[in-house]
């Protein structure tokens, strides 16, 4: 499946983690500097199930995950490369929408509105689901068309409800090439504004 015109900002809505955040690059640091685990990249990550695909302990992944996602190192996660630059562009176009897994919104929001300075934060909207699975009612609710998703298994309940994802390219998702897949927010640009001219495809296919 494949976009094939431009998409509204009005029917777009994003994930954050994995998308908008490079959270996974803070689960890196704390387990590089907590447990010497220097071998560790997020190449390693070849599932979203952790779990699984860790030769870790339990317990590790579990100190390591509610670290990451605490308010302190919430504020520490870096953005995606340009994604601040496209977001705060299309903020233009009206309010920014965030869908997240995110059991507490508060932090990151915090995040959003430290990342977005230029952003109002009454633009910033962010509903924060408790699971994925819960994500799919908010965006019908929110009458969007299309979600900016790193979760394929997401992606995949999504669009049996008439809901494009877009994915972004993560070593957790790279099993599947039957979603637009974005490697950076300069091709997903190219979809969301396709007035510059580029073919907004670009970026769509495997890895």
């Amino acid at each position: 499946m494949r976009t094939r015109e431009a998409i509204e900002p009005k029917e777009l809505a994003f994930d954050i983690d994995g998308v908008v955040a490079d959270t996974m690059e803070v689960f890196v640091r704390l387990a590089h500097s907590r447990y010497g685990l220097s071998h560790l990249s997020k190449e390693h990550m070849t599932c979203y199930d952790l779990y699984q695909c860790l030769n870790l302990e339990r317990e590790i992944i579990d100190d390591l995950i509610c670290l990451t996602l605490d308010d302190e190192h919430t504020l520490q996660i870096p953005p995606m490369p340009l994604a601040p630059d496209v977001l705060t562009e299309l903020a233009e176009h009206g309010p920014l929408r965030f869908v997240t897994a995110r059991i507490w919104p508060e932090s990151i929001i915090r995040w959003l509105q430290q990342t977005l300075p230029q952003v109002a934060p009454e633009n910033i909207q962010v509903v924060a689901t408790g699971s994925p699975e819960a994500k799919l009612g908010i965006l019908q609710e929110l009458g969007v068309r299309c979600f900016v998703e790193d979760r394929l298994e997401t992606c995949h309940f999504l669009v049996r409800a008439g809901i494009q994802p877009l994915l972004y390219d993560q070593p957790w998702n790279r099993t599947s090439n039957q979603y637009p897949r974005f490697r950076t927010w300069l091709q997903l640009r190219q979809t969301i504004f396709p007035e510059n001219g580029t073919n907004h495809n670009t970026g769509a296919g495997g890895p």
